[in-house]
């Protein structure tokens, strides 16, 4: 498929229902090979990542929605939000999950299926491929930076291979049970997860889309 940087980039979007189909464990690779060009600070390349599939998935998954069903809510190995969410960004929050629920006919009061969709997180909304990220944790703020430029990467050229993806922050909630699960040390940081896979394009939850500010509200110029 051929297609444009900038065509990828708005053509992106964080889907949440995709088809059952699997993804080739060689196009996996092929998304890494070319990811891993990213820059980084003195081209430390900090990324490491699991690809989580069949029956490893199971039973990752199935662990975290075990905890998240119990009540015991995860907490991840950094704060990735705010202690105190303030203007503009507690009204984009907002905003965002209007539209998430709103797309799925979820009224506010209706606790029960909020609940459901929440805990459809940790199956990386059922996708075939469940990728997770980790950081050494001798490393610093900077390899965060370096980092989202890799993920960068690996969606745009999902969307060059005719897949979809949704970065999450909510993978990285147990980060204990997938560096038990999967021979992680105590060392390593995860930094959360990105579902993989063939976007359900008919599903309700897919049909949104969030906005974006116009460049002239983020930006000043200085001549």
């Amino acid at each position: 498929m051929s297609i444009s940087v900038q065509k990828a980039i708005h053509k992106r979007h964080s889907v949440r229902a995709f088809l059952n189909r699997p993804v080739e464990k060689e196009t996996i690779h092929n998304i890494l090979e070319c990811a891993r060009w990213a820059p980084s600070g003195v081209n430390m390349q900090p990324w490491q990542v699991s690809v989580v599939t069949g029956e490893s998935k199971q039973r990752l998954q199935q662990a975290m929605l075990d905890k998240f069903h119990a009540g015991e809510r995860g907490k991840m190995d950094y704060s990735y939000y705010p202690d105190e969410w303030k203007a503009p960004y507690k009204l984009r929050r907002v905003a965002t999950g209007k539209q998430l629920y709103g797309a799925l006919q979820i009224d506010r009061q209706d606790k029960e299926r909020q609940l459901a969709q929440w805990a459809a997180n940790y199956r990386a909304f059922d996708a075939p491929v469940m990728l997770l990220f980790w950081l050494d944790d001798c490393l610093q703020t900077g390899s965060y930076l370096d980092y989202g430029m890799f993920l960068q990467n690996i969606m745009l050229l999902a969307v060059e291979q005719g897949l979809a993806t949704c970065p999450q922050g909510a993978l990285g909630e147990y980060p204990d049970i997938a560096r038990q699960q999967l021979g992680y040390g105590d060392d390593k940081i995860l930094l959360g997860g990105m579902a993989l896979g063939y976007e359900d394009s008919n599903h309700p939850v897919n049909q949104y889309r969030t906005d974006r500010e116009p460049v002239e509200t983020f930006t000043r110029f200085f001549e």
